[in-house]
Protein backbone atom coordinates (compact mmCIF):
# COMPACT_ATOMS: atom_id res chain seq x y z
CA UNK A 1 0.00 0.00 0.00
CA UNK A 2 2.84 2.39 0.84
CA UNK A 3 4.37 1.84 -2.62
CA UNK A 4 1.01 2.34 -4.35
CA UNK A 5 0.40 5.60 -2.51
CA UNK A 6 3.88 6.78 -3.38
CA UNK A 7 3.42 6.06 -7.09
CA UNK A 8 0.10 7.87 -7.02
CA UNK A 9 1.73 10.89 -5.42
CA UNK A 10 4.45 10.94 -8.08
CA UNK A 11 1.86 10.54 -10.83
CA UNK A 12 -0.24 13.36 -9.40
CA UNK A 13 2.85 15.55 -9.27
CA UNK A 14 3.54 14.82 -12.94
CA UNK A 15 -0.07 15.55 -13.89
CA UNK A 16 0.12 18.88 -12.09
CA UNK A 17 3.30 19.78 -13.94
CA UNK A 18 2.17 18.63 -17.37
CA UNK A 19 -1.51 19.47 -17.08
CA UNK A 20 -2.34 16.16 -18.79
CA UNK A 21 -3.63 12.86 -17.52
CA UNK A 22 -1.21 9.94 -17.43
CA UNK A 23 -2.00 6.63 -19.09
CA UNK A 24 -0.39 3.98 -16.91
CA UNK A 25 1.34 1.06 -18.59
CA UNK A 26 0.84 -2.50 -17.42
CA UNK A 27 4.53 -3.24 -16.88
CA UNK A 28 6.85 -0.54 -18.18
CA UNK A 29 7.00 3.15 -17.23
CA UNK A 30 4.18 5.42 -18.38
CA UNK A 31 6.72 7.93 -19.66
CA UNK A 32 10.46 7.99 -20.12
CA UNK A 33 12.80 5.10 -20.90
CA UNK A 34 14.80 2.39 -19.18
CA UNK A 35 18.14 0.95 -20.29
CA UNK A 36 18.75 -2.33 -18.45
CA UNK A 37 22.22 -3.83 -18.99
CA UNK A 38 23.49 -7.30 -18.09
CA UNK A 39 26.94 -6.14 -17.04
CA UNK A 40 30.46 -5.40 -18.36
CA UNK A 41 29.41 -2.24 -20.29
CA UNK A 42 31.96 -2.65 -23.07
CA UNK A 43 29.42 -2.09 -25.85
CA UNK A 44 29.55 1.49 -27.22
CA UNK A 45 26.11 0.93 -28.76
CA UNK A 46 24.54 0.67 -25.31
CA UNK A 47 26.25 3.79 -23.99
CA UNK A 48 25.39 5.72 -27.15
CA UNK A 49 21.70 4.73 -26.90
CA UNK A 50 21.54 5.79 -23.25
CA UNK A 51 23.20 9.14 -24.00
CA UNK A 52 20.88 9.69 -26.95
CA UNK A 53 17.81 9.04 -24.80
CA UNK A 54 19.22 11.35 -22.13
CA UNK A 55 19.36 14.21 -24.64
CA UNK A 56 22.83 13.93 -26.11
CA UNK A 57 26.34 14.79 -24.96
CA UNK A 58 25.15 17.95 -23.26
CA UNK A 59 22.72 16.07 -21.02
CA UNK A 60 22.95 16.20 -17.24
CA UNK A 61 23.47 12.63 -16.01
CA UNK A 62 23.53 11.55 -12.36
CA UNK A 63 25.58 8.42 -11.65
CA UNK A 64 24.72 6.46 -8.48
CA UNK A 65 27.52 3.99 -7.54
CA UNK A 66 26.14 2.93 -4.15
CA UNK A 67 25.88 -0.76 -5.10
CA UNK A 68 29.69 -0.90 -5.19
CA UNK A 69 29.98 -0.65 -1.42
CA UNK A 70 32.71 2.00 -1.08
CA UNK A 71 32.47 4.76 1.51
CA UNK A 72 32.95 7.55 -1.02
CA UNK A 73 33.28 8.15 -4.76
CA UNK A 74 34.77 11.04 -6.71
CA UNK A 75 35.27 12.07 -10.34
CA UNK A 76 38.03 9.46 -10.74
CA UNK A 77 35.43 6.68 -10.33
CA UNK A 78 35.77 4.16 -13.15
CA UNK A 79 32.04 3.93 -13.66
CA UNK A 80 32.13 7.37 -15.29
CA UNK A 81 34.53 6.31 -18.05
CA UNK A 82 32.01 4.90 -20.56
CA UNK A 83 30.12 8.20 -20.50
CA UNK A 84 33.28 10.29 -20.58
CA UNK A 85 34.43 8.30 -23.61
CA UNK A 86 31.08 9.11 -25.26
CA UNK A 87 31.75 12.83 -24.75
CA UNK A 88 29.38 13.49 -21.83
CA UNK A 89 30.73 16.29 -19.65
CA UNK A 90 27.93 16.96 -17.15
CA UNK A 91 28.29 13.92 -14.89
CA UNK A 92 27.28 14.20 -11.24
CA UNK A 93 27.88 11.48 -8.64
CA UNK A 94 25.34 10.95 -5.89
CA UNK A 95 26.06 8.37 -3.19
CA UNK A 96 24.96 7.77 0.36
CA UNK A 97 24.22 4.93 2.73
CA UNK A 98 22.33 7.30 5.03
CA UNK A 99 18.60 7.22 4.40
CA UNK A 100 18.20 10.59 6.09
CA UNK A 101 20.56 12.07 3.52
CA UNK A 102 18.68 10.24 0.73
CA UNK A 103 15.58 12.11 1.96
CA UNK A 104 17.27 15.51 1.92
CA UNK A 105 16.63 18.31 -0.55
CA UNK A 106 20.36 18.78 -1.13
CA UNK A 107 20.81 15.15 -2.17
CA UNK A 108 17.83 14.91 -4.53
CA UNK A 109 18.30 18.29 -6.22
CA UNK A 110 20.75 16.90 -8.79
CA UNK A 111 18.26 14.17 -9.77
CA UNK A 112 15.48 16.73 -10.11
CA UNK A 113 17.67 18.77 -12.47
CA UNK A 114 18.94 15.79 -14.49
CA UNK A 115 17.57 14.15 -17.61
CA UNK A 116 19.08 10.76 -16.78
CA UNK A 117 20.25 8.59 -13.88
CA UNK A 118 22.64 5.64 -14.13
CA UNK A 119 23.17 2.90 -11.51
CA UNK A 120 26.51 1.09 -11.61
CA UNK A 121 27.22 -2.49 -10.51
CA UNK A 122 27.85 -4.19 -7.20
CA UNK A 123 25.21 -5.60 -4.84
CA UNK A 124 21.65 -4.54 -5.50
CA UNK A 125 20.52 -4.81 -1.88
CA UNK A 126 22.71 -1.80 -1.07
CA UNK A 127 20.61 0.30 -3.43
CA UNK A 128 17.44 -0.96 -1.76
CA UNK A 129 18.78 -0.20 1.72
CA UNK A 130 19.82 3.33 0.80
CA UNK A 131 17.05 4.55 -1.48
CA UNK A 132 13.91 2.41 -1.37
CA UNK A 133 10.94 4.43 -0.03
CA UNK A 134 12.90 7.69 0.18
CA UNK A 135 12.67 11.05 -1.61
CA UNK A 136 15.43 9.80 -3.87
CA UNK A 137 13.18 7.05 -5.19
CA UNK A 138 10.32 9.52 -5.57
CA UNK A 139 12.56 11.74 -7.70
CA UNK A 140 13.54 8.75 -9.84
CA UNK A 141 9.87 8.13 -10.59
CA UNK A 142 9.36 11.84 -11.27
CA UNK A 143 12.32 11.81 -13.69
CA UNK A 144 10.64 9.06 -15.70
CA UNK A 145 7.30 10.86 -15.67
CA UNK A 146 8.91 13.96 -17.22
CA UNK A 147 10.40 11.83 -20.01
CA UNK A 148 13.86 11.11 -18.60
CA UNK A 149 15.83 7.89 -18.76
CA UNK A 150 17.03 5.56 -16.01
CA UNK A 151 19.70 2.99 -16.76
CA UNK A 152 21.93 0.58 -14.94
CA UNK A 153 24.28 -2.32 -15.35
CA UNK A 154 24.48 -5.54 -13.30
CA UNK A 155 23.10 -4.58 -9.86
CA UNK A 156 21.82 -1.43 -11.56
CA UNK A 157 19.77 -3.65 -13.84
CA UNK A 158 18.27 -5.94 -11.20
CA UNK A 159 17.14 -3.05 -8.97
CA UNK A 160 14.84 -1.86 -11.77
CA UNK A 161 12.62 -4.94 -11.44
CA UNK A 162 9.90 -5.33 -8.82
CA UNK A 163 11.35 -8.55 -7.34
CA UNK A 164 14.99 -8.24 -6.27
CA UNK A 165 16.74 -11.33 -7.64
CA UNK A 166 20.02 -12.15 -5.84
CA UNK A 167 19.04 -9.67 -3.16
CA UNK A 168 20.61 -11.61 -0.31
CA UNK A 169 23.10 -9.56 1.72
CA UNK A 170 25.24 -12.63 2.54
CA UNK A 171 25.86 -14.05 -0.93
CA UNK A 172 25.00 -13.27 -4.54
CA UNK A 173 24.25 -16.93 -5.29
CA UNK A 174 20.98 -16.93 -3.32
CA UNK A 175 18.19 -16.01 -5.72
CA UNK A 176 15.49 -15.36 -3.08
CA UNK A 177 17.21 -13.78 -0.10
CA UNK A 178 16.73 -11.26 2.68
CA UNK A 179 15.95 -8.38 0.27
CA UNK A 180 13.11 -9.04 -2.19
CA UNK A 181 11.85 -5.60 -3.26
CA UNK A 182 13.26 -3.56 -6.13
CA UNK A 183 12.23 -0.15 -7.43
CA UNK A 184 9.63 -1.75 -9.71
CA UNK A 185 10.18 0.44 -12.77
CA UNK A 186 9.32 -2.81 -14.56
CA UNK A 187 6.33 -4.13 -12.67
CA UNK A 188 5.89 -7.85 -11.95
CA UNK A 189 9.39 -8.72 -13.12
CA UNK A 190 12.58 -10.28 -11.78
CA UNK A 191 15.78 -9.31 -13.60
CA UNK A 192 19.06 -11.25 -13.57
CA UNK A 193 22.38 -10.28 -15.14
CA UNK A 194 25.71 -11.75 -16.40
CA UNK A 195 23.44 -14.49 -17.73
CA UNK A 196 25.58 -16.65 -20.01
CA UNK A 197 28.97 -15.31 -18.98
CA UNK A 198 28.42 -16.70 -15.46
CA UNK A 199 26.35 -19.73 -16.48
CA UNK A 200 23.23 -18.38 -14.77
CA UNK A 201 20.64 -19.28 -17.38
CA UNK A 202 18.77 -21.77 -15.16
CA UNK A 203 18.86 -19.63 -12.00
CA UNK A 204 15.74 -17.52 -12.56
CA UNK A 205 13.63 -20.67 -12.72
CA UNK A 206 13.69 -20.80 -8.91
CA UNK A 207 11.99 -17.41 -8.68
CA UNK A 208 9.49 -18.06 -11.46
CA UNK A 209 8.47 -21.40 -9.94
CA UNK A 210 7.93 -19.78 -6.53
CA UNK A 211 6.34 -16.61 -7.97
CA UNK A 212 4.72 -17.70 -11.26
CA UNK A 213 3.06 -14.33 -11.79
CA UNK A 214 6.46 -12.73 -12.37
CA UNK A 215 8.16 -12.39 -15.73
CA UNK A 216 11.82 -13.35 -15.57
CA UNK A 217 14.30 -11.42 -17.71
CA UNK A 218 17.90 -12.64 -17.84
CA UNK A 219 20.41 -10.39 -19.62
CA UNK A 220 23.93 -11.36 -20.65
CA UNK A 221 26.96 -9.06 -20.46
CA UNK A 222 27.36 -6.28 -23.04
CA UNK A 223 23.65 -6.64 -23.80
CA UNK A 224 20.69 -4.47 -22.84
CA UNK A 225 16.97 -4.07 -23.14
CA UNK A 226 15.72 -0.58 -23.96
CA UNK A 227 12.24 -0.15 -22.52
CA UNK A 228 9.66 2.41 -23.58
CA UNK A 229 6.14 1.86 -22.38
CA UNK A 230 5.33 -1.84 -22.51
CA UNK A 231 7.77 -2.69 -25.31
CA UNK A 232 11.49 -3.37 -25.17
CA UNK A 233 14.17 -3.87 -27.80
CA UNK A 234 17.31 -5.97 -27.37
CA UNK A 235 20.60 -4.27 -28.24
CA UNK A 236 24.24 -5.24 -27.76
CA UNK A 237 26.39 -8.28 -28.38
CA UNK A 238 24.71 -11.29 -26.75
CA UNK A 239 21.31 -12.65 -25.67
CA UNK A 240 18.36 -12.00 -23.37
CA UNK A 241 16.39 -14.90 -21.86
CA UNK A 242 12.63 -14.74 -21.17
CA UNK A 243 11.10 -16.83 -18.36
CA UNK A 244 7.31 -16.91 -18.66
CA UNK A 245 5.73 -19.58 -16.48
CA UNK A 246 2.40 -19.69 -18.29
CA UNK A 247 3.78 -19.94 -21.81
CA UNK A 248 6.97 -21.89 -21.58
CA UNK A 249 5.59 -24.87 -19.68
CA UNK A 250 3.40 -25.62 -22.71
CA UNK A 251 6.17 -25.21 -25.30
CA UNK A 252 8.60 -27.86 -24.10
CA UNK A 253 11.14 -25.37 -22.80
CA UNK A 254 11.51 -23.35 -19.63
CA UNK A 255 12.86 -20.19 -21.23
CA UNK A 256 13.79 -18.83 -24.64
CA UNK A 257 16.31 -16.37 -26.02
CA UNK A 258 16.00 -13.03 -27.77
CA UNK A 259 18.83 -11.58 -29.86
CA UNK A 260 19.89 -8.14 -31.05
CA UNK A 261 16.98 -6.32 -32.68
CA UNK A 262 14.29 -8.58 -31.24
CA UNK A 263 11.42 -6.88 -29.43
CA UNK A 264 9.14 -7.95 -26.61
CA UNK A 265 5.70 -6.75 -25.52
CA UNK A 266 5.73 -6.82 -21.73
CA UNK A 267 1.96 -6.53 -21.39
CA UNK A 268 1.05 -9.41 -23.71
CA UNK A 269 4.34 -11.29 -23.19
CA UNK A 270 4.76 -11.68 -26.95
CA UNK A 271 8.17 -11.67 -28.61
CA UNK A 272 8.81 -10.23 -32.08
CA UNK A 273 11.67 -10.81 -34.50
CA UNK A 274 12.40 -8.22 -37.20
CA UNK A 275 12.30 -9.20 -40.85
CA UNK A 276 10.77 -7.36 -43.74
CA UNK A 277 8.19 -6.50 -41.13
CA UNK A 278 8.00 -7.17 -37.39
CA UNK A 279 6.66 -10.71 -36.99
CA UNK A 280 5.54 -12.48 -33.80
CA UNK A 281 8.11 -14.98 -32.61
CA UNK A 282 6.56 -18.45 -32.20
CA UNK A 283 7.48 -19.51 -28.69
CA UNK A 284 7.37 -23.18 -29.66
CA UNK A 285 10.03 -22.65 -32.33
CA UNK A 286 12.11 -20.19 -30.28
CA UNK A 287 15.52 -21.29 -29.16
CA UNK A 288 14.98 -22.71 -25.69
CA UNK A 289 16.65 -24.89 -23.10
CA UNK A 290 14.98 -27.86 -21.41
CA UNK A 291 14.72 -28.04 -17.65
CA UNK A 292 17.66 -29.66 -15.87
Amino acid sequence: MRRILKRLSVACFAVTVSGAALLAQDVGPSNGSLVVVGGAMRSPEIVDRFVQLAGGKGASIVVIPTAGGLDAYDQSFGGLRPFQAAGVENLVIRHTEDREEANSEEFVRAIREASAVWFTGGRQWRLADSYLDTRTEEELWALLERGGVIGGSSAGATIQGSYLARGDSRTNTTMMGDHEEGFGFLRDTAIDQHLLQRNRHFDLLEIIEARPELLGIGIDENTAIVVQGDRFEVIGESLVAIYDHESMLDSGGRFYFLAHGDQFDLATRQAFRPGRQLEPLDRVEARSWPHR
